[in-house]
């Protein structure tokens, strides 16, 4: 994460003012917002995305008077948020297959929405709910495409890091 590395996060005051509350090191990070494109972007995904859920929010509760309805319309809504959230790792699935390396996925976290896309599936089923059941299960078949994917193109080790001799 660019946006996260020190050197884009702080920075280093000159003048007397940076010598003053570290005299070991004669420097004092200071918080500094980054002004980075790639930074930018994501905070306004992440509005667009907060917006869209107010505007949901405000939909639902201001414009569907009838609980029922409401209660129908906000678990379509929620669905499509859940498949979107479960397909949006497909758009690296390219990239693995171009370059034939696992390396930008997550071996875990393809675990855990595995486990955690059978677990909701299940207790869907048990109480009959296809909002429940339907949104995850692209959760559990994209899960499958990506461990097919690491069993396929196994992730290398680290060339810096040598294996041990016994």
């Amino acid at each position: 994460m660019r946006g996260l590395h020190p050197r884009h996060v702080l920075h280093r005051p000159h003048g007397p003012q940076a010598y003053a509350n570290d005299p070991e090191r004669g420097q004092r990070p200071v918080p500094a917002l980054s002004h980075h494109g790639s930074q930018r972007a994501v905070l306004l995904q992440t509005a667009t995305l907060l917006g869209v859920l107010l505007l949901g929010y405000g939909y639902f509760g201001l414009l569907v008077p009838d609980p029922e309805a409401r209660l129908q319309q906000l678990g379509l809504f929620c669905s499509v948020f859940t498949i979107s959230m479960y397909l949006s790792p497909l758009a690296d699935l390219a990239k693995v297959i171009q370059t034939k390396s696992t390396q930008c996925l997550s071996f875990s976290l393809t675990i855990a929405t595995l486990l955690t896309s059978v677990s909701w599936s299940l207790y869907g089923f048990r109480l009959r709910d296809p909002y429940i059941m339907v949104p995850n299960f692209p959760g559990i078949l994209t899960s499958f495409i990506r461990l097919w994917l690491f069993w396929k193109y196994p992730q290398e080790q680290d060339r810096n890091y040598r294996l041990l001799q016994t």
